[in-house]
């Protein structure tokens, strides 16, 4: 049984409105849904407080499933029928198992950018933040039904791509690389940067190499391939660690001069126009986004210019219904210049385009640092929290063998580092504190993965003393106000996938689900749940806690985390 759907139509029938906001109330004490009446306000042409005294007053019991209604103001507040809530939910959890929260409703073609690394050194803190964003938003909009696709562009050309490709030649004597091959190439591109203190003639050295790129200079293109497989080779290491796939990489170096063409033929059509310099640019004063070059007077690309034949690349390819670009804040003006270019060519994605802009991420000075010295690489941060993972179960089991301390320290490892970075708004700065991350009783993805491997050891107890998991039990006994909290936490699961990917923000998914195992926690030490003195109740309390568990580790994949059995 929809309970909140039930709401909604009951409420339609009454006000004809086209749609209908429902809210879940802060404290269960005030209902468990909560209809606010300001939104019928202008359609009725009556006072919210009135609406609502009229909307409790003939809805009275249509309703199934609802056992009370009550007012607050402009709010017309739903009690569930708890036990009725409780049996219904509880077997549908049982019965769907890994599927349960998932929806096939929206059914859009969605593209998700991310992250766009450069090839001239290794992916970086900033990058991780991108990588695991990238991640969540793919598994999000698969959960609610939309066929999703994960698409990246390596930006594989460019001054700053011959700054490490220079100081190699130069410095690098031909070796191969004796490291991680992309760390190799970041070596030089450091490199560079402190011999053009000594040599300010590289500055004018990089910009002929970039020329003879341009011309299909053999050895240059050749030195070129060389580094550029050597950072790909390393990125696609640091892509396994974090769990990274992609259906379809676009190169720069490909596409950089495509856009010159679109650019040119709707210059003809009155789309763009020329400055008094000659270059040509899009006039966008009414949208309070300035004049844009989009090509310049000697017919070369700008970055707009290779982002606008990207996105015809991509449509060809996908014929997406929306793209979404995960790229850090400082491109917020770029991102609404390119979706307004995009919407005056006529591109049928181009209304449904979105900039998933993120914070800035730091660390506690002095820790970490990265073999660069001031920039934190994705992989130090891999190795250095699973080495602190491994110094936190050794503490706490001494006897376990040195393969079941790799995975559990894999596991908690990154469990910390994603659900640290997805736990706060996307377009929030934040520090990352390693240690904080790892943190057992904090608001952190060990937390989450605790109450999981908790729930797992008591249902290992029960199968010990032979107590079944089953569907036969008395609904009523789970009466106690934590039980109810977890219940009707447990039917929202569905409500926060949609509303996480909707938004695109995981954050709402992860503070649901510390939500959850902070109430399965005050549950577990309030109630008794293998009572061999209560066997029905156990039995209950077992099925509860068994649900708490799936929805847990239902949760914890769509961020790409794992749930482990045993902590």
């Amino acid at each position: 049984m929809n309970f909140k759907q039930n709401i909604i139509d009951e409420i339609k029938n009454i006000t004809k409105a086209e749609s209908i906001k429902i809210e879940i109330p802060p404290d269960s004490k005030l209902g468990d849904f909560a209809v606010p009446c300001f939104q019928f306000s202008k359609l009725l042409k009556k006072d919210p407080n009135k609406i609502a005294e009229n909307l409790k007053f003939e809805l009275k019991d249509n309703i199934k499933g609802i056992s009370d209604i009550k007012v607050a103001g402009p709010y017309i507040n739903f009690f569930v029928n708890k036990i009725i809530l409780a049996e219904i939910i509880l077997k549908q959890i049982n019965k769907e198992k890994q599927k349960y929260g998932k929806t096939n409703d929206s059914k859009l073609k969605v593209l998700i950018e991310s992250p766009a690394p450069n090839t001239n050194k290794p992916l970086h803190l900033g990058h991780v933040r991108n990588m695991l964003l990238g991640n969540a938003l793919v598994d999000l909009n698969k959960a609610i039904g939309n066929k999703t696709y994960r698409v990246d562009v390596v930006n594989d050309r460019g001054i700053h791509i011959c700054k490490s490709m220079l100081a190699y030649h130069k410095f690098g004597e031909n070796k191969e690389p004796d490291k991680k091959s992309d760390h190799f190439v970041g070596d030089f591109y450091v490199l560079y940067s402190k011999k053009l203190q000594h040599h300010p003639e590289m500055e004018q050295e990089i910009k002929e190499m970039l020329r003879k790129w341009e011309q299909n200079d053999k050895q240059v293109k050749d030195l070129w391939k060389k580094m550029n497989d050597w950072a790909l080779k390393g990125f696609k290491q640091t892509y396994e660690t974090y769990g990274v796939e992609f259906d379809k990489v676009y190169y720069e170096s490909d596409h950089y001069v495509g856009g010159r063409d679109i650019i040119l033929k709707a210059l003809d059509k009155g789309v763009f126009e020329k400055d008094e310099d000659n270059n040509i640019i899009i006039d966008l004063e009414k949208q309070k986004l300035g004049k844009k070059v989009v090509l310049r007077s000697d017919n070369t690309s700008i970055y707009i210019t290779q982002d606008i034949a990207l996105a015809d690349l991509r449509y060809k390819d996908y014929k997406m219904d929306k793209m979404v670009y995960v790229v850090g804040s400082e491109q917020i003006y770029h991102f609404k210049v390119l979706f307004e270019i995009l919407k005056r060519l006529e591109y049928k994605f181009a209304p449904n385009c979105y900039h998933l802009a993120y914070g800035m991420v730091e660390l506690p000075e002095g820790k970490m640092k990265s073999r660069e010295g001031t920039v934190v690489d994705a992989d130090d941060l891999a190795d250095d929290m699973k080495n602190l993972s491994k110094q936190e179960i050794i503490k706490r089991h001494q006897n376990l063998d040195e393969q079941e301390i790799n995975k559990r320290s894999e596991q908690i490892s990154m469990g910390a580092i994603k659900f640290f970075m997805l736990k706060y708004d996307p377009m929030k700065d934040f520090t990352y504190d390693p240690k904080k991350s790892l943190d057992f009783e904090g608001e952190t993805g060990p937390y989450v993965q605790y109450a999981h491997a908790r729930i797992c050891s008591i249902l290992r107890k029960a199968q010990k003393q032979n107590i079944k998991l089953e569907l036969k039990i008395n609904f009523g006994l789970l009466s106690h106000e934590t039980e109810h909290k977890l219940i009707t936490l447990l039917s929202n699961f569905e409500n926060i996938i949609i509303s996480s990917a909707e938004h695109h923000k995981p954050s709402t998914l992860c503070r649901y689900l510390l939500d959850i195992a902070q109430t399965f926690n005050e549950f577990y030490h309030k109630c008794v749940v293998l009572d061999k003195d209560k066997p029905e109740i156990t039995k209950s309390r077992l099925l509860l806690s068994d649900c708490v568990r799936q929805v847990l580790e239902n949760g914890l994949g769509l961020l790409g985390i794992e749930a482990p059995s045993s902590m």
